[in-house]
């Protein structure tokens, strides 16, 4: 069963995203702020990561320069879902490394649709 960390200070979009993957087969881990999201990224070591930006304690892109910098995690798949649908915010994205950036609101179809392309 393949492990997607969900990090976002919206506890609707978690709960609706860990709900719906886990329909789907997927197992959830759930965090609510970027200090802890980095943290669980960490002790679990997930197929996938959710990442929103703008979150409190450390910022998605934050966490996403971390990781992809890092060589335990580098390789671990990140979409970042995110209000800021700004072609800058785009740029910021991609150059700490994220491989996909969805702005919110999304469809569901579109976050399966992204996941089924790095988890295939």
């Amino acid at each position: 069963m393949k492990k997607i960390l969900i990090v976002d200070d919206e506890k609707d979009i978690v709960e609706t995203l860990a709900f719906m993957l886990k329909t789907k087969g997927f197992e959830c881990i759930c965090a609510y702020d970027g200090e802890e999201g980095l943290k669980l990224a960490k002790e679990n070591n997930p197929d996938l990561i959710i990442l929103d930006v703008m979150m409190p304690k450390i910022n998605g892109y934050k966490i996403c320069r971390l990781l992809k910098y890092d060589s335990k995690y580098k390789n671990i798949p990140i979409i970042m879902v995110t209000a800021r649908s700004q072609e800058e915010d785009k740029l910021i994205g991609e150059e700490t490394g994220a491989n996909e950036y969805i702005t919110k609101p999304f469809e569901f179809n579109d976050i399966i649709d992204a996941i089924n392309r790095y988890l295939k």
